[in-house]
């Protein structure tokens, strides 16, 4: 059990306090709930409302009382008898009035009744440890609540009723199975001396279960997309409209526009969602040679953002800035690698007559370009397209919430599988494969948690919320 979750005593390892917290947000509102999960959850319940007992499943009106019998609130009483409930213990949940006042005072006179601070995602870890849920299921939790857009939610509903999980496991099977065969065949040799590691057999498996792992890691590559979203800079001179093109994909005056040059001195954060893909967008002071020290503050952070950006959009002025490479350059001094720069040529509304046949998208010099004007709104819809493809967001109907450590996992398990395949076809190593195959099922089981650290745990489940 992971002490940091729960209690570093020996007495808590074998016997989990009961453990209590408010489960909604905390304010004003018409209903607060308080969780309690342990052992004495159905004691405290029948305390705190001096009733004998309370049937499982069956909502009760109650008052809550204090010590000395005065009402400190009234509302239902949930009971969920172990292991039938989330966590698999006991659990009580009261749903009295919203409230900070009213819900601090009941969840103190639990305390007083024997219950203890649940920590952050400790509800979860519990229903993780009781085999109520695997490390995906509980992940999935998190990233459900902490959803940006439909797309997210619905994929991480998906991983939390276990289809994620179904698909790790359905490979985890055939990935033990593939291994069972091929010690079988090291340790006890066809009589007829057929030769195992060369008729074929594991060969097929193998390459299917490789072709399984590329699939999965490309729904998940999509799922972390989903999740965590991408961070995108705007960088350009003074006045080349990145300011007004952040306002006009935030759909609000974000950030502050006028003709004078320098006006943003500082970075402008903001989230969006653009086709369901989460899109962190920072604007940046205007590059150019200043003796402004508060400007040149702005430009050092600037050159701070686009440095850790995911992609990089260079705004530049189409009637004044004819070579946007050459542009790219001087402002970065080295050119970004094509798959993290996008062009971005604003105020085509400007253009004469002669320039204005360009087109919405081209490329330049291998550099993918889009021709927009924020004052009309012309080319939005080929940039958000075009930007949704730099980054390869193209989610399935079916996506599946993922996160870096899945990524890392899978891929791990696709590079012990390509061990696995060059041992058996270019060397013939049949304990060699067996060792690469045990290799690839311990990381693919990191995802379920049928092999976990408990500092990874601790990781996980201290980034809930206290009530989950």
């Amino acid at each position: 059990m992971l002490n940091s979750i729960t209690s570093d005593s020996v007495d808590t390892v074998i016997a989990p306090a009961t453990i209590a917290a408010i489960a909604t947000p905390i304010g004003r509102g018409g209903v607060g709930i308080i969780r309690i999960s342990g052992s004495k959850a159905l004691d405290i319940a029948c305390q705190l409302t001096a009733k004998t007992t309370f049937v499982a499943r069956q909502a009760t009106f109650c008052r809550f009382l204090a010590a000395d019998g005065t009402v400190l609130d009234e509302g239902v009483v949930l009971y969920f008898k172990a292991p039938h409930s989330f966590t698999g213990e006991d659990v009580i949940e009261l749903q009295g009035h919203g409230g900070v006042i009213l819900q601090n005072q009941l969840l103190a006179r639990v305390f007083e009744l024997g219950a203890k601070q649940a920590q952050a995602g400790e509800f979860s870890y519990r229903a993780f440890d009781n085999d109520k849920l695997d490390l995906l299921q509980a992940e999935a939790i998190a990233d459900a609540i902490d959803a940006t857009s439909v797309a997210a939610a619905n994929s991480a509903m998906r991983s939390l009723t276990g289809e994620f999980s179904l698909r790790i496991n359905g490979l985890l099977e055939a990935l033990i199975q593939l291994r069972l065969y091929v010690e079988a065949s090291i340790d006890f040799p066809d009589e007829d001396d057929v030769d195992f590691l060369s008729d074929g057999v594991i060969q097929s498996k193998l390459e299917q279960i490789q072709a399984q792992v590329a699939t999965i890691l490309a729904t998940a590559q999509q799922g972390q997309l989903l999740r965590d979203g991408v961070h995108v800079v705007l960088a350009g001179r003074p006045n080349a409209g990145k300011s007004s093109l952040l306002n006009c994909l935030a759909g609000q005056e974000r950030a502050i526009v006028t003709e004078v040059a320098g006006t943003t001195r500082d970075t402008v954060q903001e989230s969006i969602v653009l086709n369901g893909l989460s899109i962190h967008l920072t604007d940046t002071a205007g590059l150019r040679e200043t003796d402004d020290a508060v400007e040149l503050i702005g430009i050092d952070r600037a050159h701070s953002a686009i440095a850790q950006a995911d992609l990089l959009l260079l705004v530049y002025d189409l009637s004044q800035d004819p070579d946007p490479i050459r542009l790219a350059t001087e402002l970065f001094k080295v050119t970004p690698d094509a798959k993290r720069l996008l062009l971005i040529g604003n105020k085509r509304d400007l253009l004469t007559p002669a320039q204005s046949s360009i087109v919405d998208q081209q490329t330049v010099q291998g550099f993918d370009q889009v021709n927009v004007s924020c004052a009309t709104k012309q080319g939005f819809d080929t940039l958000v397209s075009l930007l949704c493809e730099k980054v390869g967001f193209h989610p399935p109907e079916n996506s599946l919430i993922a996160r870096t450590r899945h990524i890392d996992a899978l891929k791990r398990t696709q590079q012990h599988l390509a061990d696995a395949w060059v041992q058996l076809i270019e060397y013939q190593a049949g304990e060699l494969v067996a060792e690469s195959l045990r290799l690839a099922q311990h990381s693919l089981g990191e995802i379920t948690g049928e092999f976990y650290a408990d500092d990874l745990l601790g990781r996980i489940f201290g980034s809930f919320c206290i009530g989950k």
